[in-house]
């Protein structure tokens, strides 16, 4: 009998997750059966809204134990992401108590008299096709929220088995058409050594849940299902978005030779935490944290980090309907003060358009406050006066208790700096009436530099400002009019575009000839090949996701500043993107 041959096949995908993982597939069959269509008699309407309700209180309750289970790990501390999935689940829950899905379904039985499962399937696909058809990202990205919780329903409703990601086998690499962020968060790290999808990108928040989760993963990978089959040996590699499947004798040696580096690196990396970032010339640079959630902050101690640079507040404002008092928020904000142990913490104000949890607030504010270009940031607190008034309270009140700075979104006008100040000075006016305990000098305020408007006028803005903030994410998007959540443009997202390089230049030009501090903000300060760029542009402060601190800080330890600073007038000069990323890989390898 003749052994047959298998070859290694390649699907190419997204890297999604850093990192190589492998191991046997487990393929997670997702083929739901076809939804019944049928029409009810009159008198079988009632019955069918009490199915409905029923499905819907059992899937709260399978909602209700995973996050039961999530909170569990949150507090034994065993995942620090635990709490953003809480939250996430949270969302799913209010959807299942009182949501457009489930009154509009309840009204297509009453007035259509369809089914339940087609009620509900019809109407998850309409809510999808508006939300997608939105421009803005955060909206469309809510069809994934719409489809998650109409799926639980339809699987009450008939009687599937609850997801088998629970099951998935020690050592698998789990694959599917598509994983949500809840069936994410079911995964234990310990059994699963990769994910792979044919759906998904990398700024979902799946992608998100599976880099906290130490996952490599690869999503996006068109064709994958037809592919692979489970118990067939796989190697993710998240770090160039391929999959490969009965991965030949040189890959084999490949991935071990990189595990090994791998784990030497987190080895030499976990040393670094508490030595401080000085070139090799001896220039001190401050690598501070990006925190979205409090939870991070344990993270952020870790990680070495020298204060936050940037405290997104979106937080205060997730899944609920109100928006926070003062109270609320000073409690929230002088507890992550009090934490960073006398390091700054740069707190920004209300920023909806990234956020995750406020949906709520869309409905008092309007869809615009989530729109790119619309009422949002500093533009929407303007509008909402008291809004600001109560956040800026709240931040006075927490910089009694350690240093602050606050930084304004999407700022493009001197006019809204001056505003705000002079809101900032009304707060502190009526809190030393109250009598409240604040510093005499007010903390710094300046504004987030993300829109050419801001780059371009960056001398005036100094001129009005504390400090600076480059956002370098969404100074890319609209400086080259890309969303790159939309997978048919994001391929041409590049912060190395010379047009976006110069934007930042701009802003470092000015904050620098003002005598102001500036930081870069965004994936561009959290990539160790950027770092002698942005050095060698005038930024002395970087700031970005905890985990990257320690890659950064090395590069900078190797990094000579006069050298860079050669470097970056050779890449200015440049015109081709490409030509600048060879000059950046150069020099590193140059360093190594």
């Amino acid at each position: 009998m003749t052994e047959q041959v298998v070859h290694e096949r390649v699907v190419e995908g997204l890297g999604a997750a850093p990192g190589v993982g492998m191991g046997v597939a487990f393929v997670c069959e997702s083929g739901r059966p076809r939804v019944p269509e049928y029409h009810l008699h009159p008198d079988e309407v009632a019955a069918e809204h009490r199915r409905l309700r029923e499905a819907v209180l059992r899937a709260r309750r399978q909602l209700s134990r995973l996050r039961a289970k999530t909170l569990q790990r949150a507090k034994d501390g065993a995942d620090w992401m635990s709490e953003d999935v809480v939250y996430l689940l949270d969302a799913y829950l209010l959807m299942l108590k009182d949501s457009r899905l489930l009154r509009s379904a309840n009204a297509r039985i009453a007035v259509e008299r369809l089914n339940a499962e087609s009620a509900v399937q019809s109407e998850v696909t309409a809510i999808c096709g508006s939300f997608r058809a939105m421009e803005d990202a955060y909206l469309a990205s809510r069809a994934d929220v719409i489809r998650e919780v109409g799926n639980r329903v339809l699987a009450q409703l008939m009687h599937e088995p609850d997801t088998p990601l629970f099951a998935v086998p020690r050592g698998s690499v789990l694959i599917a058409e598509e994983l949500t962020p809840a069936e994410t968060a079911q995964l234990k790290p310990d059994d699963v050594l990769g994910i792979a999808a044919q759906m998904g990108g990398p700024q979902g928040h799946t992608a998100i849940l599976a880099r906290a989760l130490g996952l490599p993963a690869v999503l996006g990978a068109t064709g994958l299902l037809q592919s692979v089959r489970t118990g067939d040996p796989v190697l993710v590699d998240g770090d160039n978005g391929r999959i490969l499947i009965h991965p030949s004798s040189a890959s084999l040696e490949d991935y071990e030779r990189r595990r090994g580096r791998q784990r030497q690196e987190e080895r030499d990396l976990r040393r670094l935490a508490g030595q401080p970032a000085i070139t090799r010339d001896g220039v001190t640079v401050s690598l501070r944290a990006n925190v979205e959630l409090p939870m991070e902050m344990d993270h952020v101690a870790r990680s070495g980090a020298a204060g936050i640079g940037l405290l997104r507040t979106e937080f205060l404002f997730m899944n609920r309907a109100t928006a926070p008092s003062e109270s609320e928020q000073y409690e929230a904000l002088r507890d992550l003060v009090e934490r960073a142990a006398g390091e700054c913490v740069t707190i920004r104000t209300l920023d909806l358009g990234g956020d995750k949890g406020a949906m709520p607030f869309v409905g008092q504010f309007g869809n615009s406050a989530t729109s790119p270009l619309g009422v949002r940031g500093i533009r929407l607190s303007l509008a909402h006066i008291e809004l600001l008034e109560t956040q800026f309270r709240a931040i006075l009140r927490a910089s009694a208790h350690g240093p602050v700075r606050i930084l304004l979104p999407m700022v493009t006008s001197v006019a809204e700096i001056r505003a705000a100040r002079d809101v900032l000075a009304r707060a502190a006016r009526r809190l030393f009436r109250r009598g409240v305990d604040i510093p005499t000098t007010l903390p710094p305020l300046g504004p987030m530099i993300e829109v050419p408007g801001a780059a371009l006028t960056a001398d005036a803005l100094a001129l009005v400002s504390d400090f600076f903030a480059v956002g370098s994410n969404d100074l890319t998007m609209y400086t080259l009019a890309i969303d790159r959540s939309d997978e048919r443009v994001a391929h041409l997202y590049d912060p190395l575009h010379p047009g976006v390089l110069r934007m930042i230049q701009f802003a470092a030009a000015a904050a620098l000839r003002a005598r102001i501090p500036v930081c870069a903000c965004g994936e561009i300060a959290g990539d160790p090949v950027f770092a002698p760029l942005l050095l060698g542009l005038g930024f002395r402060e970087l700031s970005m996701t905890a985990s990257n601190i320690p890659r950064v800080k090395r590069r900078i330890l190797d990094l000579d500043l006069l050298a860079a600073q050669r470097r970056v007038q050779m890449i200015m000069d440049e015109t081709d993107p490409l030509r600048i990323r060879l000059l950046l890989d150069e020099f590193a390898n140059q360093m190594a």
